[in-house]
């Protein structure tokens, strides 16, 4: 499979495609054709890899495709840049103080907590 050009690389549970690939495979579907004949006429065996595994990733590429055009396949947008938080540039002015409110809260009672273990610690040292 690695000498496959349409691979990138191939670990023990996954199958790294190109993004040249990945933009054929779009466009080829664009045209009509179905996941399984474009693997197939790439080089893939689908006995292998699996048709629907060919369907799911062809859907994800779709919507890398619709959401970021091309470019979205040359570009890395897992791990440590993209956390998963929700934005706070779409938050409105409430949210924004809510938000706030709840973490001053969160860290009252942490300083509290703090406090505790401090005195608690003091304690431990007098008595020993």
């Amino acid at each position: 499979m690695e000498a496959n050009p349409h691979v990138a690389s191939v670990s023990d549970r996954a199958i790294q495609y190109t993004p040249e690939f990945k933009i054929h495979a779009v466009k080829e579907n664009l045209a009509g054709k179905g996941p399984a004949r474009i693997f197939s006429e790439c080089g893939f065996d689908l006995t292998v890899i699996g048709s629907k595994k060919a369907n799911s990733s062809l859907n994800r590429w779709w919507t890398t495709f619709q959401t970021y055009g091309e470019e979205g396949f040359f570009e890395e947008r897992r791990g440590k840049g993209s956390t998963g938080r929700p934005s706070t540039k779409d938050l409105s002015a409430e949210k924004k103080l809510e938000k706030a409110e709840a973490r001053i809260k969160y860290l009252e009672a942490e300083n509290k907590l703090l406090k505790k273990l401090e005195a608690l610690e003091r304690l431990a040292k007098k008595r020993s």
